[in-house]
């Protein structure tokens, strides 16, 4: 169980939270459903779409047909009985049940977007052939330098998607969006002329402090202007964005043409040592401090048709995004699309019926068979996982409550500071943020998030203890003093010997940041001269840890091997307590040790659950026969599920 669980998440991560071991990326179609297009933000545009005139155009393909055909056979390839754990099957039609009820919604949507666009295409006379595909293809896995059968396979392996919804869900919309938009996505020498600018152009160092309050931040400016040498002070002490606080104002270097106009337009005006003065922004008031202008980057000649290819591109599927919210407004508009699935009352007249396009009717029963190709592999680990977990709350003769449930949602609540006057947990406002950002139900949010957390909670809670070292811990780690440092990261052993032999002969705080700037593959250290958040006890490298409490202000560390990684540290003196009084905190360092600590118990328990269980998992083709750990049960043996061809992989 991650440490997310009840406390939120993505609505398709969920399902994921219930698989406990990491959310399974699920690359949707670019261009089939219009939020996966452009985000609900951004589409804002609404011109109609472009006449295109049926001159050149021929029949699209039968071969590439994105919509029915497509999908139709996909019933006869899914099993009946989709899994078996410890002798208990889960079959399809249950499995469908639960991917209805997550996907449905979304897989109608992109369905019927598809058959618009197909319809468009079919009204333009816009064919895309199959070689169009392939070509896109091959020009897709050149980006990434791998050949075409490499990237489809890394596609499948990584990213679940096989080779033939890659096809014709993402692949075909794209190039059919692209055809229909084909004037409104023109890229002008304006545009790539600050693309070019934005990427390799000067930049400005600076550090930054983000307040709510006007008048706050006119207040901070003022000390700023006393004492500018304190201004990393300021922003640890008065920061409100968190990230920016814990290193002291830094941020990534600011360049052009990537975000608010007024404040690239003011980083680029001040001198180094200057500060700016208070800029709104949305609801935030910000203060800058020039630390440095840096220069544009060399781009050899030889490079600049290859850059300016990229950059051509990226521009190109950026004003994609917004041409095709476009088009879809303009052919929603001029379409007549019934949505039956969410209608019950149109459910009860049109039995069978999904939804209709322009009269065009789209079978429940290809939704169906849709929504389990597409997400029944990550509903179905879910739904595994439930199944070990009731049975294991079975054998304990345990039960999930409500009122077990309702304190969980409580505790994510207060967690994420959802509360109300008097202190007690706004479960009401948490979750109404939880299903609206979400668009997920609060049925679903308990069945996917809650459920499964306080499911494991009843199986390991009483064996959770808080010591007082682990108290102790916690106080030093929260509240001690940290050691400010200037960090260099580095991929091999070789290297970090010159660079550390170069720190150790010019050994001046200024020289140690040049050498980040140059040498370190860690970004934040990178861009921000070796600077990194304080380091503080136990929390979590003890390599660096045990290093960085050895060195005094000016002083260099050894190279230190953390992982494959190669680091070295350069002290600049240390921090002071935040709180003396181990008794004001106490209660709230138990209640937080114990959270963790419960976790981390409810993780191996789940680890442990999922070793012993005797798993055959007919969809993905997988099976495991379980460690014999307590009596668990066997799976009969005339369990062989309809439709399910070929043996099981064992792993």
């Amino acid at each position: 169980m991650t440490s997310k669980d009840a406390s939120g998440g993505k609505k398709r991560n969920f399902h994921n939270l219930f698989s406990i071991a990491g959310g399974a990326i699920v690359v949707l179609g670019l261009c089939i459903a219009a939020r996966s297009i452009s985000k609900p933000e951004s589409a804002t545009a609404q011109a109609p779409v472009r006449q295109v005139a049926p001159t050149t155009r021929t029949a699209p393909a039968p071969a590439t047909r994105p919509v029915a055909a497509a999908v139709s056979d996909n019933s006869q390839q899914i099993p009946k009985v989709m899994a078996v754990v410890n002798g208990q099957q889960i079959t399809r039609e249950e499995l469908a049940n639960e991917c209805l009820q997550r996907y449905g919604k979304d897989v109608l949507e992109s369905i019927v977007n598809k058959h618009l666009i197909w319809q468009a295409c079919q009204k333009y006379n816009i064919a895309i052939t199959d070689g169009d595909v392939e070509n896109e293809i091959e020009q897709m896995a050149s980006k990434f330098g791998l050949p075409k059968d490499r990237w489809l396979t890394m596609l499948e392996r990584e990213r679940d998607i096989t080779a033939d919804r890659y096809r014709r869900e993402i692949i075909w919309p794209t190039l059919a969006l692209r055809r229909l938009a084909n004037e409104q996505i023109d890229v002008t020498e304006d545009e790539l002329k600050k693309a070019f600018e934005s990427e390799y152009g000067p930049k400005v160092k600076v550090r930054m402090i983000s307040v709510s309050s006007r008048a706050k931040a006119e207040d901070i400016r003022k000390h700023a202007l006393a004492n500018p040498a304190k201004f990393g002070d300021l922003a640890k002490e008065f920061s409100e964005d968190a990230n920016t606080a814990a290193a002291r104002g830094i941020i990534p270097p600011i360049r052009k043409h990537i975000g608010y106009p007024e404040v690239e337009q003011t980083a680029f005006a001040l001198k180094e040592g200057e500060i700016s003065q208070v800029i709104p922004v949305a609801n935030q008031h910000l203060i800058l401090m020039c630390e440095k202008h840096l220069p544009e980057s060399y781009v050899a000649s030889t490079q600049m048709d290859q850059i300016q290819t990229q950059l051509r591109d990226q521009i190109r599927d950026g004003k994609l995004r917004t041409a095709a919210t476009d088009i879809f407004k303009k052919l929603q508009d001029e379409s007549q699309v019934v949505n039956v699935y969410n209608d019950a009352r149109l459910q009860q007249q049109m039995p069978g019926i999904a939804a209709t396009i322009n009269g065009r009717q789209i079978p429940t029963q290809q939704l169906i068979d849709e929504c389990l190709t597409r997400h029944g592999k990550e509903v179905l680990e879910g739904e595994i996982n439930r199944r070990m977990l009731l049975q294991e709350l079975q054998k304990h003769r345990k039960t999930v409550a409500d009122a077990a449930v309702h304190e969980e949602i409580a505790r994510a609540a207060d967690s994420y500071g959802y509360v109300k006057a008097d202190g007690s947990p706004d479960i009401d406002a948490w979750l109404k943020t939880v299903t609206e950002n979400d668009s997920v139900t609060v049925e679903l949010y308990v069945r996917d998030a809650v459920w499964p957390s306080v499911a494991l909670k009843q199986l390991v809670g009483e064996r959770v203890e808080v010591s007082d070292d682990d108290l102790q811990k916690g106080f030093e780690s929260n509240y001690g003093e940290r050691v400010e440092v200037l960090a260099i990261v580095l991929a091999n052993q070789r290297q970090a010997n010159e660079v550390w032999d170069m720190a150790r002969h010019n050994p001046t705080e200024q020289f140690f940041g040049e050498l980040a700037s140059q040498y370190s593959i860690e970004p934040v250290s990178r861009a921000n001269l070796g600077k990194v958040p304080p380091i503080r006890k136990f929390g979590g490298q003890p390599i660096v840890e045990e290093e960085a409490y050895k060195l005094q202000a000016g002083q260099l560390s050894g190279i230190l091997n953390v992982g494959d990684k190669f680091v070295i540290l350069r002290c600049q003196g240390r921090t002071k307590p935040v709180v003396q009084d181990f008794n004001a905190v106490k209660s709230e360092l138990y209640k937080d040790i114990h959270e963790k600590k419960l976790r981390i118990a409810m993780a191996d328990e789940f680890d442990r659950l999922k070793e012993s269980a005797q798993i055959d998992n007919f969809l993905a083709g997988t099976s495991q026969s379980g460690r014999k750990i307590g009596a668990t049960a066997t799976r009969p043996a005339n369990v062989s599920p309809a439709g399910f061809q070929g043996p099981a992989t064992r792993r």
